[in-house]
């Protein structure tokens, strides 16, 4: 039997934008449900202990360079070194998991629907590549485990882009060109609602200098497998490039927020699709 971990505190609650509010059920009231702000890390206090997991070189294959993942200028940095290796040596994989808050993490349970927000700074050399680049995952827990969803930065047709995917279904949620978004912080929306088969659903959201760039949504998808769900963010991408890409290189990631949809009505669909 798996013990229960205490919740942590309620930090604040946060009223729900009328666009993601989920459909009533019959006979119940509109604007029922609101995120309630469940982790918000100090990187300046708490440093990667913000975090359920940190998984730094796990093979110690640069230990020159260590650490690789790190707190900077009041938000967290990753490195990546060409020179780097995973365990699996054809990739390369510096990753923060989950969220931890008040002294145990968060957990993503089936029929739950969860907002993380933040802003990332994706620089020049951190590009696009022809095999996968990662750098923002969701994943049930436990070794040889498939993603379940993937923002990637991925060639298509010569392009450099920024995509979000259903990843065992090869569902595209969105995709925008990278180049017009990197040497700058960009703010970064996901939402998930944790479901078997078509029950669950996606939304993703980029934005640049105050204009959306992407608000992609895509429902009807499985984003379930076993346990529970977390966030994993970091660089986490292939050797087999064939684009010549690969660079030393890094990213920035800074105002961390995690929330959950508290009095959620069922079915718990969203009014604006």
């Amino acid at each position: 039997m798996k013990r229960s971990r205490k919740a942590p505190p309620v930090l604040a609650t946060a009223p729900l934008p009328a666009s993601a509010l989920p459909a009533p059920a019959a006979g119940a009231g509109a604007g029922v449900a609101a995120w309630r702000l469940r982790w918000s890390p100090d990187a300046s206090r708490t440093g990667l202990s913000a975090f359920e997991t940190v998984e730094d070189d796990r093979a110690g294959s640069h230990p020159s360079a260590a650490p690789h993942i790190k707190v900077s200028g009041g938000g967290f940095r990753f490195d990546v070194h060409t020179a780097d290796r995973d365990r699996a040596a054809d990739r390369q994989r510096h990753e923060v998991t989950g969220m931890r808050e008040g002294g145990s993490y968060l957990r993503w349970r089936l029929g739950e629907t969860w907002r993380v927000t933040y802003s990332m700074y994706v620089p020049g050399t951190l590009r696009a590549t022809t095999t996968f680049t990662h750098i923002m995952q969701t994943k049930q827990p436990g070794r040889g485990t498939s993603p379940i969803t993937v923002t990637s930065l991925r060639r298509v047709g010569g392009r450099q882009t920024i995509e979000h995917k259903i990843f065992a279904e090869n569902v595209l949620v969105g995709r925008t060109d990278l180049e017009p978004l990197q040497d700058r912080w960009v703010d970064v929306e996901y939402e998930i609602k944790i479901a078997n088969g078509a029950a669950g659903w996606v939304r993703w959201v980029l934005r640049s200098g105050g204009t959306t760039v992407v608000d992609a949504t895509k429902t009807g998808v499985d984003t379930f497998l076993a346990d529970r769900v977390r966030p994993k963010w970091g660089i986490y991408r292939s050797l087999g490039d064939t684009s010549g890409s690969l660079r030393n290189t890094y990213m920035l990631l800074r105002d961390m927020r995690g929330y959950q949809l508290v009095g959620e009505t069922a079915p718990a669909l969203r009014r604006r699709l």
